[in-house]
């Protein structure tokens, strides 16, 4: 395992974490949600090194130790311009194996619009995990218009990511968690699905869209929408009964992990 701090486009230094697997047979780009950080995905990282997968992720910018502003974004294209550093790495680093991409919820954001934006990119598919690509929940369109972007809103999604008590308990205390976030953040992030709604035809990217069935921030309808528009020739859906918004730490979280790991074995 190997840290550093990684400049971004704009000069930007990004916090950023490689796992390699011996014998690597493919790599995987993570992309994590809001408020959160890359941390949060190590045991979904050891697994995937386990079935040979070398692993690359980051902190997104004004989130857990990369630079920039708590939790603010000026544009929703930083999210997808950010990945692509990472992405462009991956590809680079492994040019004879395939090359992955994962993100949940705003990381789900952020890769389904990286697949529009970056349509030719060398990526054997991507997946997302309780993607906001519409906000039926009204979980980012829901904040008022007309605030100050770098106003603070509370960070209440707490109790709603997971049903695993131990799981909450922690993304309270977790000292890279965040526990606000900017109103501009939210107005980008809608900007950023105005500018997706007429584009998800133009999704051609091999794609596995994973859901919890029961997700009460992000509702699931985003994803039953994204897929039914979705260009993609190769594409596949997994909705996961009672489970909550963070799959990949429900109590089923080895059946989704499998899972995942089964759908990109087949694309190798």
């Amino acid at each position: 395992m190997s840290d550093s701090m990684i400049a971004s486009f704009d000069g930007t230094k990004l916090y950023f974490k490689k796992d390699a697997a011996d014998n690597a047979r493919a790599a995987i780009v993570i992309v994590h949600g809001l408020c959160e950080h890359q941390g949060r995905y190590d045991y979904f990282a050891q697994k995937l090194n386990d079935a040979g997968f070398t692993v690359y992720r980051f902190d997104h910018r004004g989130h857990g130790r990369s630079e920039g502003e708590d939790t603010y974004y000026s544009d929703f294209n930083e999210l997808l311009d950010d990945t692509n550093i990472f992405v462009d790495m991956a590809i680079e680093e492994n040019p004879d194996i395939p090359v992955f991409l994962l993100g949940h919820s705003m990381g789900g954001f952020t890769v389904s619009l990286y697949g529009v934006k970056y349509p030719d990119k060398k990526l054997r598919g991507i997946i997302t995990s309780g993607a906001l690509t519409m906000d039926t929940g009204g979980l980012i369109s829901g904040i008022p218009k007309g605030l100050d972007l770098h106003q603070k809103l509370p960070n209440e999604l707490g109790s709603g990511v997971c049903s695993v008590p131990e799981v909450v308990d922690w993304y309270g205390k977790d000292p890279y968690n965040r526990q606000t976030f900017t109103a501009g953040l939210c107005y980008a992030l809608c900007a950023g699905l105005e500018w997706f709604q007429p584009k998800k035809q133009d999704f051609k990217y091999p794609v596995l869209m994973t859901h919890g069935e029961k997700d009460g921030l992000v509702n699931v309808k985003d994803t039953y929408e994204f897929f039914a528009a979705a260009g993609s020739e190769d594409k596949q859906m997994k909705i996961y009964g009672k489970l909550f918004h963070e799959i990949l730490n429900e109590y089923q979280k080895d059946e989704v992990i499998a899972d995942m790991i089964g759908w990109m074995d087949y694309r190798i």
